[in-house]
């Protein structure tokens, strides 16, 4: 197959790094993760985010952007933990709906992301993952991780209204919609390769329409 790049979005719970680390191990694809570690404004951002939410939307802007570009550029293909796409169409959306980003800075960001991403080099694929907020709130629950510790079922049902807002109007590439609910990669190991096929198809330009047999 030809050098793809593939981006894996979805909202908090929904399954991107699952799947994308398995697609990576099964597909032999480079994967690429969002970066928390390194991040210099996200503890600060959680003290203030009234105050850091700026600052932190243009790093991981900054971050996004450059890990795209030399997805695009290695010679293997790639598939990414996160879109670069989702930073404004989903999470400073959702920053300026709560109050936590001004118009102002806002407008700036959106000035910024528009000029960077109109720049980049187009993905072949975007997988988008889908599941209940119930589904996603128990999933955060059991993972534990203390900075989503906060999260709620009204921010989950928001961030998933803006994701529908965003999928209804994005068109820089095919979409394949998956709802993650009950994929089960563990106990049900055929899950995978139909996910598979389903993206190899996609990526081929396969589309397959069944009519039933009395219509």
């Amino acid at each position: 197959m030809a050098k793809r790049l593939v981006l894996v979005a979805g909202n908090i719970g929904a399954g991107k790094t699952s799947l994308s680390e398995r697609l990576g191990d099964r597909l032999g694809w480079h994967t690429a993760f969002e970066s928390v570690a390194d991040n210099p404004y996200l503890s600060d951002f959680y003290d203030d985010m009234g105050m850091w939410s700026f600052h932190l939307q243009v790093f991981f802007l900054g971050h996004r952007a450059e890990q795209h570009i030399e997805l695009a550029h290695d010679p293997q293909s790639t598939i990414a933990d996160r879109s670069i796409y989702e930073d404004a169409y989903i999470f400073a959306r959702a920053l300026h709906h709560m109050g936590s980003l001004s118009e102002r800075d806002y407008q700036a960001y959106r000035r910024l992301f528009d000029i960077v991403t109109n720049s980049l080099p187009s993905p072949d694929l975007l997988i988008y993952l889908k599941a209940p907020v119930p589904v996603l709130m128990e999933r955060i629950s059991r993972r534990g991780r203390k900075m989503e510790s906060g999260i709620t079922n009204e921010y989950l049902a928001l961030l998933e209204s803006f994701y529908d807002d965003w999928i209804d109007i994005f068109d820089i590439c095919p979409v394949l919609t998956i709802r993650s609910d009950d994929l089960d990669f563990v106990h049900k190991k055929g899950h995978l390769d139909i996910v598979v096929q389903r993206i190899q198809d996609k990526l081929a330009g396969k589309e397959v329409i069944v009519f039933p047999e009395n219509g």
